[in-house]
């Protein structure tokens, strides 16, 4: 018994040893290969001759940018040597759609499209998106993400008619000094390479476009450029194995459909000295037979030095084949080369059997790539499609997914304290039009920016490190940096020089590096030490959101940097900060062709009059995912908006100002809703403002007029009153009216007085029962808010927001008498020609005249802002009082003053709300949970807490005539927000 279990273990044994031996040479199945595919390229083979079936071995090089001459000679290869297939090389997406149609119209069979689109087709193309090199994207460590990239960017192929991609490269970089691939790898880690080039490759291959695994057997470890010359491997066949042939063994398990062969020599492979593209051993035994790859075999191109310094034309083409290569990769003569194969075939070289298998094999891909049924290539919406909106969410989200932070002594990051902190920030070698990185930091805190090149003289860099030494924290931005390590990745001595000797000065400094991870290495003492991976648009975006807690990040270094720097280097950083950050609608699920009506009404509504300019902002979950600006200052069109263009937002101040100080003082218990306005404001006890209750002047319920024209008080006929103006500004008159015109000290006191002594509404009636007051809106209840705040708080109320509300939010662009506080007019939008009270236009001061006799600081009106600092304001309040690492108010603060406080009145606390029926302030889309405001200058802020949005729309539509209606009767906002929901609606239908 014990003999026959021993017998059977031994078997068992043997088998699992057979098994394991076998498993390389195992034999796969071929991935194209079904009933209906065998069909069509049986029937596509009966129709060849066998020249014409030698052609579709060869794929040679296309180009879209060179002369008809160029055309005509492909033209003439496809015609006259049946080629199988052709790889674009530069030029421009609609010329080469152009050529491919052509091509493939004098085709007899169809033609494979190739092209080397490593990054996205913006490797070889204008006009096309460039995607993250794969050493970016080897910093990732959600591989969802790169199969979402595959995906978009097979998609791009397909819609541009290409079939094939070479790409993943799997090589893996173990050579730092590696002048070839680089950042074309993942990386130097062999798991990380296969893991990500996996998910690019099924990406493309789930979408129909074959993925190519490249350089077989592994470029990785070489110092040579097998462009020019032969790079020599000298590795054995374990470490071979233990590292280059990793990936190539997991793609080919996971279905990869081609490999491109490289031009090197491994002599541990064949001791022949022969290229591995020229290498049976390598090519036939190695990656056919032992690793049991049975889709398509390509050559690198050979027009290569590392294979055309050995051999002629023709002549490499048959040393190719006879090394068990399936299609000839930019082949140099294609008539002399079937020439040479045809000779080869006739002296027994190779059969013709072994031809026809390969090409049946072609035939079978080209089936799988779709072209038994090819199509026309459109032309229209080309660039639109090969640009659209989800490809660059999904661009944005990759790059910030890359994002790593390899040094954070101290835990530095994220910056929380913005307001109490002297910024000042560096961009070295930055070349450009628009430093987006420097612009960013803005929006978080006040920075000064400073710019240098990296060739900077001794003296100037010195002399930057002095001034810099007043500045809390610094933070250095290295740009142009270099791919590959000529001349140290391109950071010069003075570079490094000038960030050590910053670094010895101060001792708060972020370093952020723009490029390779490699080049961390000059930096690795940073304290703070964040690797951006590329430089770009994005990437300059997406950092100072990092540095400031919008974003999480999670990237970790894909290579060894050097130093402490090791593979895998990557710290997390806290982004419960809750700041604003920026992103494309698709990530936050809106449609961005929905979106983008916005453009058209608002150019309408500047074509139309109702507005010369204006800035739109939309925010969903906390992101910016629409910011524009758009038309001029005036309708003479001399001065564009930009974003950081300030407007009068009028009354949104009631909510952005005093409200928020209402706010403040309630949850303290400082104030009561339901007491009268009297018990914190004795000088009304015995008027007719005495029994008001707090809660009803809030709701525009308590009775008060609508309006006072007070500045008719001050007047003497039509001209300014001595009494109450002066135009040289003194200790007596110290509130500017306007530049030159000054109010004297009291006037608060006289409009409060003449405030207090206004009449109140009729009271309604139910016989002779006093019914409680309508629903009036009116300024007036925000004078007495303002008295109230100001009482309470023992502060005047602009200081005490500035310091407890506007610098905490980092508000870079807020202010209460903006030309006082260093504004140049030059950033102001004017309002109105004011033909009454002020008799010139008014431009930096507040339009509305009670406000401005009280020298700009009204409870009801008086801030000047941009967008995106409203919106941070608005955003506060959606996130329930907290912003950026701060409590600002309370939760339940903001949930009762934002709700609506009567069944006859849709006002909420302040806030304005959506009108239950038609006809109100808002779109009829919007949550019943939204409130905001809008203002008389053309302006409106609305937070939708069920939907998490944020509607900024800020113009001066009272220029230069308040009597210009245009944008109210045509309600542009209400259409805009109309617009911002259906992207929302849209986007689900998708």
């Amino acid at each position: 018994m014990r003999k026959k279990i021993l017998l059977q273990a031994g078997i068992l044994l043997s088998l699992i040893l057979f098994f394991v031996a076998g498993a390389a040479t195992w034999e796969k199945p071929e991935p194209f290969k079904d009933t209906l595919a065998e069909a069509w390229a049986d029937s596509v083979m009966s129709t060849l001759t066998d020249e014409q079936a030698l052609g579709q071995l060869f794929m040679v090089a296309a180009y879209s940018n060179k002369p008809e001459a160029h055309a005509l000679e492909i033209e003439q290869l496809i015609k006259n040597n049946g080629i199988g297939g052709v790889i674009f090389f530069q030029g421009g997406p609609v010329r080469q759609a152009q050529l491919t149609n052509r091509y493939q119209s004098v085709s007899n069979v169809p033609l494979f499209v190739a092209m080397d689109a490593e990054w996205g087709l913006g490797m070889r193309l204008d006009s096309t998106m460039n995607f993250p090199k794969q050493m970016t994207l080897g910093a990732i460590q959600d591989n969802a993400a790169i199969f979402n990239m595959g995906v978009e960017i097979g998609k791009q192929c397909k819609r541009l008619g290409v079939h094939i991609n070479f790409a993943p490269v799997v090589d893996v970089n173990s050579n730092a000094n590696n002048p070839v691939i680089g950042v074309r790898s993942f990386g130097e880690d062999k798991i990380n390479v296969s893991q990500k080039a996996i998910a690019y490759m099924k990406g493309m291959q789930s979408v129909h476009v074959m993925a190519n695994a490249k350089h077989f057997p592994g470029h990785g470890n070489t110092d040579t450029d097998s462009h020019f010359s032969l790079p020599v491997v000298n590795k054995n066949v374990q470490e071979l194995n233990d590292t280059e042939l990793y990936p190539f063994r997991q793609l080919i398990d996971s279905g990869v459909g081609s490999i491109i062969v490289a031009h090197m020599n491994v002599p541990s492979l064949d001791n022949t000295n022969k290229p591995a593209t020229l290498s049976k051993p390598i090519v036939t035994d190695l990656l056919r037979n032992d690793m049991g790859f049975r889709g398509l075999i390509f050559t690198d191109a050979l027009n290569m030095k590392g294979v055309s310094n050995l051999y002629k034309p023709g002549e490499v083409d048959v040393k190719a084949l006879l090394a068990g290569n399936d299609i000839l990769l930019y082949a140099e003569n294609v008539p002399l080369a079937i020439k040479k194969i045809v000779k080869a075939i006739n002296d027994k070289d190779i059969t013709k059997e072994e031809i026809h298998a390969r090409v049946k094999k072609i035939l079978l891909a080209k089936y799988w790539a779709g072209l038994n049924h090819f199509k026309k290539i459109e032309t229209e919406n080309l660039y639109q499609d090969l640009n659209n909106a989800s490809a660059k969410a999904l661009l944005n989200n990759l790059y910030k997914q890359s994002l790593t932070v390899a040094r954070n002594k101290n835990n530095i990051l994220p910056f929380v304290l913005a307001d109490t902190t002297s910024f000042a920030s560096v961009s070295i070698s930055f070349h450009g039009s628009e430093n987006i990185f420097q612009q960013t930091l803005s929006n978080y805190a006040a920075f000064d920016h400073y710019s240098i090149e990296k060739s900077g003289s001794d003296t100037a860099l010195v002399s930057l490190v002095t001034k810099l030494k007043k500045y809390e924290a610094v933070i250095v931005g290295v740009h142009q940096v270099n791919s590959y390590n000529s001349k140290n990745y391109g950071i010069s001595t003075a570079t490094k020089t000038f960030i050590q000797q910053l670094q010895a000065a101060h001792p708060n400094v972020t370093v952020v590096v723009f490029g390779i991870p490699y080049a961390l290495k000059y930096f690795s003492d940073s304290k703070v030490l964040v690797c951006a991976n590329e430089d770009n648009a994005y990437t300059q975006r997406l950092v100072p959101q990092l540095l400031f807690g919008a974003i999480q990040v999670n990237g970790r270094l894909p290579v060894t940097a050097g130093g402490n720097l090791k593979l895998n280097t990557g710290l997390p950083v806290s982004y419960n900060c809750m700041r604003m950050r920026y992103d494309l609608p698709e990530n936050l699920r809106m449609d961005s062709k929905t979106l983008s009506k916005i453009d058209t009404i608002v150019m309408h509504a500047i074509t139309e009059g109702a507005m010369p300019g204006c800035q739109v902002l939309v925010a969903k979950k906390g992101a910016v995912i629409y910011n524009k600006s758009f038309g001029y200052y005036t309708y003479d069109k001399k001065n564009p908006v930009t974003s950081t263009t300030l407007y009068d937002i009028a009354s949104i101040s009631k909510v952005a100002g005093t409200l928020q100080a209402i706010m403040f003082l309630e949850e303290r218990g400082l104030i009561k809703l339901n007491y009268k306005i009297s018990v914190y404001l004795p000088d009304l006890i015995g008027t007719n403002k005495e029994d008001l209750i707090i809660r009803d002047i809030l709701t525009h319920q308590a009775g008060l007029q609508p309006f006072l024209p007070h500045w008719r008080k001050t007047m003497d006929s039509s001209n300014f009153s001595k009494k109450y103006y002066s135009t040289i500004k003194s200790d007596s008159f110290p509130n500017m009216v306007i530049p030159g015109l000054y109010s004297i000290a009291g006037i608060e006191d006289s409009l409060w007085k003449w405030t207090v002594q206004s009449s109140l509404m009729a009271h309604p009636k139910q016989g002779k029962k006093k019914l409680p007051y309508s629903y009036v809106y009116s300024d007036l209840g925000f004078y007495i808010m303002k008295r109230l705040a100001e009482s309470q708080l023992g502060q005047p109320m602009e200081e005490f927001l500035k310091q407890n509300f506007y610098d905490p939010l980092g508000l870079q662009n807020f202010y209460y008498n903006p030309l006082e506080n260093g504004v140049p007019a030059s950033r102001i939008t004017p309002t109105e020609q004011d033909k009454y009270f002020r008799k010139s236009l008014v431009v930096g001061t507040v339009h509305d005249p009670g406000a401005a006799l009280l020298g700009g600081i009204g409870g009801h009106a008086g801030i000047f802002c941009n967008a995106e600092d409203l919106a941070t304001l608005m955003q506060m309040n959606l996130q329930l009082g907290y912003y950026g690492g701060y409590r600002f108010l309370l939760p339940e603060t903001i949930e009762l003053f934002s709700k609506t406080q009567s069944t006859k009145n849709r006002r909420g606390l302040g806030w304005d709300k959506p009108q239950a029926s038609s006809g109100g302030p808002c779109s009829y889309l919007v949550s019943a949970s939204t409130y905001g405001h809008t203002g008389f200058t053309g302006t409106c802020a609305w937070v939708d807490p069920e939907q998490e949005l944020v509607y900024i729309f800020l113009s001066n539509r009272v220029y230069p005539d308040a009597n210009n209606t245009k944008l109210i009767k045509e309600s542009i906002r209400t259409q805009i927000q109309t617009v911002i929901y259906k992207s929302l609606l849209n986007f689900r239908e998708q």
